[in-house]
């Protein structure tokens, strides 16, 4: 893997056009609580869409994306304890943070007060640009480095890494794994169509909320949902009024947010995961119902790791299309138009040469 003398072999993209091509660099050598890992899979999140084309406008090139992370432990440092060479292990969307404030000493580091150094383009303490998963291999600091359970399938278990603990995180924070109660699910995509096991595998009635009739099927019967409602469909939604404890919105598209807060029962759960242009509401769609609207990101490390133990022990696997490196720009492009079920994952360790 070239992880002795430091050098990497990656797929970058260049400039705004977010081309990705072949692209050496090196990484840093493995310092006393640090595991170096040889990348066998990485998933493909729609971050890796936004950075490498620039649309959030800050991005630095070179960029080397991916924050869906899995392989084997290569080589450890002097203080690492709780991995070993040979061990299965991922990494999410942060590998650094800055371990003393509020965030970091309750293992919520991902909201670290200093800010998380994300997995790629960000500038790291050592002040090098982090470089992602689409990758041979990384060096990370013990704490950002998380056991896959021996039983778990490598290659499924990437997607948890950002889409699996963006949806968990939020359903564990507002108590979505009462059994009996009613989650909406906006979006049937790589977060969505996690959301949809996570709820059913705690015991929630599910609806998917979707513009898209074509996935009904495949809602209804391969991810165990109870309910499909057409979002376009005035007579359909009229019919889910309070009817909901829960809904999560895993779409980026711009909804109306009036009419999906008056879906939820009252003192309901709104929880935004995806990123719409703007989010408008009435002051009485919350206050007339006692309702929440509530944001969030992925994870901290205690969390996601108790989430990789909990889709191994209730065997939750993400639903993925396998494919070779050479095939990233095609995935992306793929990925911008929804054309997906449900989550790409880039066969890193038989591709990247």
């Amino acid at each position: 893997m070239g992880a002795a003398n430091g050098e990497c072999l990656g797929w970058a993209a260049r400039d705004p056009s977010g081309l990705l091509s072949p692209y050496k660099f090196t990484r840093r050598s493995v310092g006393s609580d640090d595991v170096s890992i040889s990348i066998l899979y990485c998933g493909v999140c729609f971050a890796d869409v936004m950075w490498t084309r620039n649309r959030l406008g800050h991005s630095n090139y070179p960029l080397v994306p991916g924050h869906e992370i899995v392989g084997i432990v290569t080589e450890v440092g002097s203080n690492v304890q709780r991995f070993k060479v040979g061990d299965h292990v991922g990494v999410g969307t942060y590998v650094n943070s800055c371990r003393a404030c509020e965030y970091c000493d309750s293992e919520l580091e991902v909201y670290c007060s200093k800010g998380a150094i994300f997995t790629f383009d960000t500038v790291d303490v050592d002040g090098t640009i982090t470089k992602g998963g689409y990758s041979s291999y990384i060096v990370v600091h013990q704490r950002y480095c998380f056991r896959i359970p021996e039983s778990y399938p490598l290659q499924l278990a990437a997607p948890l890494l950002c889409a699996g603990i963006t949806v968990y995180s939020p359903m564990m924070r507002h108590n979505m794994n009462q059994p009996g109660k009613s989650l909406g699910v906006i979006g049937l995509g790589g977060l969505g169509h996690l959301a949809v096991k996570f709820g059913k595998a705690f015991g929630l009635k599910v609806t998917v909320l979707s513009t898209s009739i074509s996935k009904r099927e495949e809602a209804l019967n391969l991810l165990g949902a109870d309910n499909f409602c057409i979002s376009s469909d005035e007579k359909q939604m009229k019919a889910l009024e309070k009817s909901f404890d829960f809904i999560i919105n895993t779409a980026s598209g711009d909804i109306s947010f009036d009419l999906y807060l008056s879906l939820l029962k009252t003192a309901g759960v709104f929880v935004l995961v995806g990123f719409p242009s703007e989010v408008k509401f009435s002051p009485g769609s919350l206050a007339l119902g006692a309702k929440t609207i509530t944001g969030s990101v992925t994870g901290g490390t205690k969390q996601t790791q108790e989430m990789l133990d909990f889709c191994a022990s209730h065997k939750i696997y993400p639903e993925i299309e396998l494919i070779p490196i050479q095939y990233s720009n095609e995935a992306l492009e793929r990925l911008i138009k929804r054309d997906v079920k449900y989550r790409f994952v880039i066969d890193i360790g038989n591709s990247l040469k």
